[in-house]
């Protein structure tokens, strides 16, 4: 079966971990790739951060493939992150996710504390801070609006519960309740919706104490599951704990075809040396694969492949000297061989998102 998919390579290395993503998921599924633009990349073409055409044949695809994007080029009124939230607000997506575990990397933490770090984050992407109107400001004076409301909080509560489901039956919901009425909503409506799943255990955390136990003590967690911008920060902090953020995935689900993405931004000043890590849009390729094409077998080999080539290839954000397109090509031959000498993809752990 062919799968339709949008591919958006946005800015900085975006096009170069969308090129090596592309590369091994065609390696598994046959494709109808449509290319839009976004970001930096679309307001130089149009002016707009997200074109209407953009738009259209992201919503006429399976799934959405997003190299990165934003820079310092597009600092002014337009903002190249402005097309990001509307496609994620034009598709309907509501839930983010976002896995890391220990990968047997060099990490900033010692290694007892990480090696048995394996963590779901599942963030609300279409409340808080980022969507809240009004919003404005001048050079003295500028706000912002966060709004919640209970049923945001209800469909990404049972995306967490069962996820956790499917793991290790543990969901810990961040939140800042001593100070937020916003947050008092969440940790209210995520309790009703607890006890749904009496399997599962619930802790509430406040997002400053989190992020500490995050680094203290990452095994721990289980499912983190939290809201908007309380998710973005946290996410990208799981990034210590793999040893880079270069290596973890996610994927956004909601209403319509799903969004697929690295969680690291553009990096406009690696941009064009070919030395940017494709990890984490590759692994993003093996979320598409299980929750968009129901392919969890073909998901689980590329895992296990990039998982094998980690142990011989790195890029330098890793202390390695390999190229992106070697990187690329490592994981395609391991991909080969797992797929021909019929090893088991269960020989490497694997990543489990769960929904």
């Amino acid at each position: 079966m062919t799968h339709t998919i949008a591919v958006l390579r946005g800015d900085g290395i975006g096009p170069e971990v969308t090129e090596a993503a592309l590369s091994v998921l065609g390696a598994c599924v046959p494709l109808k790739v449509h290319e839009g633009v976004i970001g930096g990349a679309a307001i130089d073409a149009t002016g707009d951060p997200l074109p209407a055409a953009t738009l259209e044949t992201c919503l006429r695809s399976e799934a959405v493939l997003l190299g990165a994007v934003g820079g310092p080029r597009w600092e002014g009124p337009v903002r190249a992150e402005a097309g990001l939230l509307r496609l994620r607000q034009s598709l309907g997506l509501f839930a983010n996710l976002r896995p890391a575990r220990f990968m047997g990397l060099p990490t900033p933490l010692r290694e007892a504390l990480a090696r048995h770090a394996d963590i779901l984050v599942v963030r609300e992407l279409s409340g808080g801070v980022y969507f809240g109107e009004p919003r404005g400001g001048n050079d003295t004076d500028a706000f912002n609006t966060w709004r919640q409301s209970a049923a945001q909080v209800r469909r990404v509560a049972h995306v967490a519960f069962r996820a956790a489901r499917r793991r290790r039956r543990r969901v810990t919901s961040v939140d800042k309740a001593n100070v937020l009425e916003t947050s008092r909503l969440w940790r209210r409506v995520v309790s009703e919706i607890a006890r749904e799943y009496p399997d599962v255990e619930l802790e509430h955390r406040y997002v400053d104490a989190a992020a500490f136990e995050l680094l203290a003590a990452p095994h721990r967690f289980d499912v983190v599951l939290t809201e908007n911008l309380f998710g973005d920060i946290l996410s990208d902090e799981v990034g210590v704990v793999v040893g880079s953020i270069g290596l973890l995935p996610s994927a956004s689900l909601g209403e319509g075809p799903s969004l697929y993405e690295p969680v690291h931004g553009s990096a406009p000043d690696l941009a064009g040396h070919g030395t940017a890590n494709p990890a984490g849009a590759i692994l993003s390729a093996a979320m598409m694969l299980e929750l968009s094409f129901n392919c969890a077998e073909l998901a689980r080999s590329v895992e296990a492949a990039v998982m094998a080539t980690l142990r011989e290839v790195r890029t330098p954000d890793l202390g390695g000297r390999a190229t992106t397109a070697e990187f690329t090509a490592a994981v395609r031959r391991n991909l080969e061989w797992l797929r021909w000498s019929h090893a088991s993809p269960e020989d490497e752990p694997s990543y489990e998102w769960g929904v």
